[in-house]
């Protein structure tokens, strides 16, 4: 495999996977696999030929958080050059959850701080019964606060206020029953067989339709359902209908064929 930190791939199918590429330190979070991320991140987002995004990793961790010799760096920061250091990190983030296409976490080992982040900020996460996960920060004087939105959204504030303060490791079933872990498979060899059932069921759908029904999870959450959202709403189908998948979809199902995005 490459000596890259990550590894981009496309599939003929519009797959992209990325790749933490660095197994020997599990995984873990420098300067430039941030960087390299965050560009990658931003880059597939905007790619008209990409239908989903998988980010898996190489070894046997998927992501061990803040690698080593970084935090000996960050030891002597000035605040100011842990705040950029920090927003770095957020932004890379950010990218990811903001994709406006699926994108599915394949957790094949243990996820620990921006690890456990990485897999939050995923609409999808698969992972094997082996994985573990932590939020260790506290434990280090810290706190989890550029991953906190992800993992708050994720497992909910409830669980938030045990796992942020007592920095247990958890396994794969509390993670699934959290519901930061959609499903679980046995082992690595079966991770394939479940990204790839994923991802079928994903090519059947029209991707603009899964861009603008991501963007709308945003814009009713935690709203009431008021004359706003209800006209609101109401008028993100009524343009959605008006599309050219709009029009295709319903065309497809009443002449009893596939639709022309269809991947079979």
């Amino acid at each position: 495999m490459s000596e890259e930190s990550a590894v981009l791939h496309f599939s003929t199918e519009g797959i992209a996977t990325i790749t933490l590429n660095r197994p020997e330190v599990h995984n873990a979070f420098d300067e430039e696999l941030i960087e390299r991320l965050s560009n990658m991140f931003a880059d597939v987002g905007h790619q008209d030929g990409v239908r989903a995004v998988v980010v898996a990793a190489a070894g046997k961790s998927y992501c061990a958080g803040a690698d080593l010799n970084w935090m000996k760096r960050a030891a002597h920061f000035t605040e100011e050059d842990n705040r950029q250091d920090s927003i770095a990190l957020g932004q890379m983030l950010k990218n990811l959850h903001a994709i406006p296409k699926p994108t599915i976490a394949l957790v094949q080992g243990p996820a620990y701080g921006g690890g456990l982040g990485i897999v939050a900020a995923c609409d999808i996460a698969i992972g094997v019964k082996g994985a573990k996960f932590c939020l260790s920060e506290v434990k280090l004087g810290l706190l989890p606060a550029v991953i906190s939105p992800y993992v708050v959204e994720a497992i909910g504030i409830r669980a938030c206020r045990r796992y942020f303060q007592t920095a247990e490791v958890f396994d794969a079933d509390e993670a699934h029953r959290l519901g930061l872990l959609h499903e679980l498979v046995d082992d690595v060899h079966q991770l394939a067989g479940a990204r790839d059932a994923l991802l079928e069921q994903i090519g059947k759908n029209a991707p603009g339709a899964m861009a603008d029904s991501k963007d709308l999870i945003y814009t009713v959450a935690n709203r009431p359902i008021d004359h706003t959202v209800i006209h609101e709403t109401a008028a993100r189908i009524a343009a959605r209908r008006a599309t050219e998948e709009g029009v295709e979809g319903i065309t497809a199902f009443l002449e009893k064929r596939k639709p022309s995005w269809f991947i079979s």
